[in-house]
C-alpha cells in the first residue's frame, strides 16, 4: 500500500523490516488533512477564515496607562509582528533544513517537528500500536512518559530493566544502565505484538548513554520486526566529551529504516518553554507522522524562536553553554562529594553522568555507608519545603535506591546546593 505523499520508499534496511507490517492499516491508508496554504502561502490570503483585521493586543506606547499593561505588551512587541492572525506554516521547511544540516542528515524529508518530544512519543504509539492488542517495550529506569502514553492509548507495556550491576563500570555495552540486548531481543522474538522499543540515551534518570553497538544489534536483528525509538533529549551534553567517535544514534539513521531518534530544543538549547520536539528517521516514517499530525501543530512564535535558535550564531552560543554546564557538572559532583557537610551523607554517583544532571544516593546517618531510601525521601521534602531547593527523588525506581537527581545549575546555584544540603543533612 503506497504511503500518501511519499515519493519513493527507497532502499529498505534491514531486509526483514517492512514498514507496512508495523504501521496500523488505517494510518497507512490515511489521506492527511490539507489546506490551500500547503500549496499557496503568498498573495491575498482568503482561504482559511482567519480574522483579516488581525489581533487585538495593543502595542506599548509611552502613554500606556498601567504598569501591568506596559510590562505585558513590552515583552510581546516582536511577537506581535508575526502575523498572528494567520495560521502557522504547516510544514516549516526552513527549521527542518537547519535541523537536518545540524545533525548531518541529507534533507528535510528526514525531519519531523512536534509539540515537544511528548507529542512525538504519543504519535508514534498511535500510528504503530493497535490499542488493546499490541505492546511496547521500555527499559526501566527510564523516562516516565513512555508508560503514561501507553496507558492513555490502551497499549501494553513490557518491561526489560537495564543492567543494574556496576561490576563492568557505567554504561557501554555491559556496564550499569546498559541495555540487556539479548533479553530485549528474546522478549520481542517471543511476542510478535510488540511494535516499539523505547530507549533513552542518555537515560533519564540514569544520565548514561546507550552504546551504538546495542542500537545496531537491535535494529539489525531479524527477531525484531518493529521500530526502535531512541530518545536523545540530552545528547548534546554527551557529545561534548573529548572523544571524536559519534555517540548519537542519528549516525545510524541512513543505515536503518526501523530506527527513529527523538531530540528537542528543551535541554541544550534552553528553550523548554517553546515546546519543540524533533523526530529524525528515514522518509517513509517521517511521511507517515506528517500525514497523521494536526495540520498546524507548531505555532508561529515557536517557529520564529526555533529558527533563530538554529542559526549559526545561536548554535555556537548553545555549544558554549553546553561546555560550561559540563564543567559545572564536574564541579557539582566534586563539591558534593568533598564538602564537609555532604561528603559523608552521599554515596558515589550512579550512572555515567552524560546528561545535564547527576544522580547520587543518600546514605544512612549512622555512618554504615548503606543507602537509605527513607532518609533520601525525607531530605528531598525538607529541601523543597523548608529550604527552597527543589531536586527530584528517584529512589522508588529500579536501580535508583535512595537516589536524588540534581540538575546542573549555575556556579552560584551549585554553592547554594552544597550549603543547603549540608544544612539539611545536619538535622535529618
Amino acid at each position: 500500500m503506497p504511503i500518501h505523499g511519499l515519493k519513493s520508499l527507497g532502499k529498505v534496511n534491514p531486509p526483514h523490516f517492512n514498514i507496512e507490517n508495523v504501521i496500523r492499516p488505517n494510518i497507512l491508508s490515511l489521506h492527511p488533512y490539507r489546506c490551500a496554504r500547503d500549496d499557496y502561502s503568498e498573495g491575498i490570503l482568503l482561504d482559511a477564515n482567519e480574522n483579516a483585521l488581525g489581533h487585538s493586543i495593543p502595542k506599548p506606547t509611552s502613554s500606556s496607562s498601567t504598569e501591568e499593561e506596559e510590562g505585558l505588551t513590552a515583552d510581546l512587541v516582536d511577537t506581535l509582528d508575526l502575523d498572528l492572525h494567520r495560521y502557522p506554516d504547516p510544514s516549516h521547511p526552513k527549521i527542518k533544513s537547519r535541523i537536518a544540516a545540524l545533525r548531518g542528515l541529507p534533507s528535510t524529508e528526514y525531519v519531523f517537528l512536534g509539540v515537544g518530544s511528548d507529542e512525538v512519543i504519543d504519535l508514534l504509539m498511535r500510528v504503530c500500536v493497535v490499542p488493546g492488542k499490541e505492546k511496547i517495550v521500555i527499559t526501566p529506569p527510564t523516562y516516565g512518559m513512555y508508560a503514561v502514553c501507553a496507558q492513555v492509548n490502551d497499549v501494553g507495556v513490557v518491561k526489560v530493566p537495564l543492567e543494574l550491576s556496576d561490576v563492568n563500570g557505567e554504561g557501554g555495552d555491559k556496564g550499569r544502565f546498559s541495555v540487556r540486548v539479548d533479553e530485549v531481543l528474546e522478549t520481542t522474538a517471543a511476542d510478535s505484538s510488540i511494535k516499539l522499543i523505547f530507549l533513552c540515551s542518555p537515560g533519564n534518570p540514569t544520565s548514561t548513554l546507550i552504546s551504538l553497538t546495542s542500537i545496531h544489534t537491535i535494529c539489525s536483528s531479524p527477531t525484531f520486526k518493529g521500530i526502535l525509538v531512541v530518545d536523545e533529549a540530552y545528547i548534546d551534553f554527551a557529545s561534548s566529551s573529548s572523544s571524536s567517535k559519534p555517540v548519537s544514534a542519528v549516525s545510524l539513521i541512513q543505515n536503518y529504516s526501523n530506527l527513529v531518534v527523538l531530540q528537542t530544543l528543551s535541554k541544550s538549547f534552553g528553550l523548554a518553554a517553546i515546546r519543540l520536539g524533533i523526530a529524525l528517521a528515514q522518509p517513509p516514517l517521517i511521511q507517515i507522522l506528517s500525514n497523521t499530525k494536526a495540520p498546524y501543530n507548531i505555532s508561529t512564535p515557536t517557529a520564529h524562536l526555533a529558527l533563530t535558535a538554529l542559526s549559526p550564531t545561536s548554535i555556537t552560543g548553545m555549544q558554549n553553554k553546553v561546555m560550561n554546564l559540563v564543567k559545572n557538572r564536574a564541579s557539582l559532583l566534586d563539591r558534593l562529594l568533598n564538602s564537609e557537610g555532604t561528603k559523608y551523607n552521599l554515596g558515589k554517583p550512579v550512572g555515567a553522568g552524560d546528561g545535564n544532571f547527576i544522580m547520587v544516593p543518600v546514605l544512612s546517618k549512622d555512618g554504615s555507608g548503606k543507602k537509605d531510601n527513607e532518609r533520601a525521601q525525607r531530605v528531598y521534602k525538607v529541601l523543597a519545603e523548608e529550604n527552597g531547593l527543589v531536586v527530584r527523588f528517584r529512589g522508588n525506581e529500579v536501580g535508583c535506591e535512595a537516589c536524588l537527581r540534581i540538575t546542573v545549575g549555575t556556579e552560584e546555584e551549585i554553592e547554594e546546593v552544597v550549603e543547603r544540603m549540608g544544612k539539611v543533612f545536619k538535622y535529618y
